[in-house]
């Protein structure tokens, strides 16, 4: 395995990681409401009153978040190695994970395994396992 050292980021890494956080403990402590994306989506499914502005307004959030992010520097420009039908299959299957596993990566990563949660701890191990085996097959290193 190699590393790309010229686009390897550990401080917008951190920063990013340090916001995650940040946000979730936020939204726990000031809304007793767990950050997964998946579930605060899914919320707006099955709305309940009273329940639907603060989702709302997460999800405004996190699309303003990369124009606020352009004052200070520029976003880059995402490459994608796969195909519309390679990413529709992709995007289909991370839906049925999230139902499947009752919750996505944010929820059971960050919010999960930050209170010591076995269900997301296997959850977790599951993505990670998957992911890896998935990129071994598509990029054929088997």
């Amino acid at each position: 395995m190699t590393i790309d050292w010229i686009h390897f980021t550990p401080g917008t890494a951190l920063a990013g990681g340090v916001l995650l956080g940040l946000a979730a403990a936020l939204l726990a402590l000031g809304c007793g409401r767990i950050l997964g994306i998946s579930g605060i989506v899914g919320g707006l499914f099955r709305p309940q009153t009273g329940d639907i502005a603060w989702r709302l307004v997460f999800i405004a959030g996190l699309g303003i978040a990369p124009v606020i992010w352009t004052v200070w520097s520029t976003l880059p420009v995402p490459t994608i190695e796969a195909g519309p039908a390679a990413l529709v299959v992709a995007g289909l299957l991370v839906g049925f994970g999230t139902r499947y596993g009752s919750g996505c990566t944010s929820g059971h990563g960050v919010c999960g395994l930050g209170r010591l949660s076995l269900r997301s701890l296997v959850a977790v191990g599951t993505f990670m396992a998957t992911g890896m085996m998935a990129v071994t097959l598509m990029r054929g290193a088997v």
